[in-house]
């Protein structure tokens, strides 16, 4: 059987789109190996998947001084020699990374080992993460044409994002009754990423009392970022994350 191993983690916008890819790989003949940080979302998404999940340290690469930019390079380094530990225990015949900073030595590690690793590149313009790693990729995936531009010419491909088949068979009766909604005012749905966006959900909350004379709200506001007073806010939901 043919073996892979996804990576990618920090938030859900890392994690997401590999669980998107699960179905897929399995039907082709792939068995699945996730290497991620101890800690990350990215562990507890894909425990609940089943895949076997391998943590390793990891460390965030800043542009921007910090304390922390002494100490997490050892963490990256850490990270590196125990990828390569698990290159050989896997012994995987391609790499898949979704980006984050946990998989920076993870892609460095399987190049290392000359296995074949592809990326995929969400934003407009590539993270640092991913900078890093294109150099070492075969392909380099991204969403948007202008992407493209921005990326080797032998290694971009324009695929869009990977999303699960389970958002496209939601059932709008069924998510109403779970948001306490009536059928007779539209719904406007925001969100900021699975961690957050602190200028979003004030500008939402600030603006609630005018969105809700015509509008009922479904806010994912980010981990920790659930506004108590708000709680009882009829027309008006809060979720930290939402899962299909």
């Amino acid at each position: 059987m043919k073996k892979i191993i996804l990576t990618g983690g920090g938030t859900a916008g890392h994690v997401t789109p590999n669980i998107a890819l699960m179905p897929s790989l399995k039907e082709a003949g792939y068995e699945i190996s996730y290497i991620g940080s101890y800690t990350g979302i990215e562990k507890q998404l894909i425990e609940e998947k089943g895949i076997p999940y391998y943590g390793i340290s990891s460390g965030k690469l800043r542009r921007y001084k910090s304390l922390k930019n002494l100490s997490d390079p050892f963490r990256v380094i850490h990270g590196y020699f125990q990828a390569r530990k698990l290159m050989r225990k896997i012994k995987p015949d391609i790499v898949f990374s979704k980006g984050g900073f946990v998989s920076v030595p993870v892609v460095l590690a399987a190049a290392h080992k000359r296995i074949p690793v592809i990326i995929h590149e969400s934003d407009m313009t590539p993270g640092l993460a991913n900078k890093l790693c294109i150099p070492v990729a075969r392909k380099v995936c991204c969403n948007f044409p202008e992407t493209v531009s921005a990326l080797p010419e032998s290694k971009a491909v324009l695929t869009g994002s990977p999303i699960r088949e389970e958002l496209l068979k939601g059932d709008k009766v069924a998510a109403l009754d779970i948001c306490g909604f009536t059928a007779n005012k539209p719904v406007i749905l925001v969100i900021g990423g699975s961690l957050g966006a602190a200028s979003i959900n004030k500008t939402v909350r600030d603006a609630l009392p005018e969105l809700l004379k015509d509008f009922q709200i479904v806010h994912i506001c980010g981990k920790d970022k659930i506004d108590n007073m708000l709680l009882h806010t009829e027309g008006y939901v809060q979720f930290e994350y939402v899962k299909a």
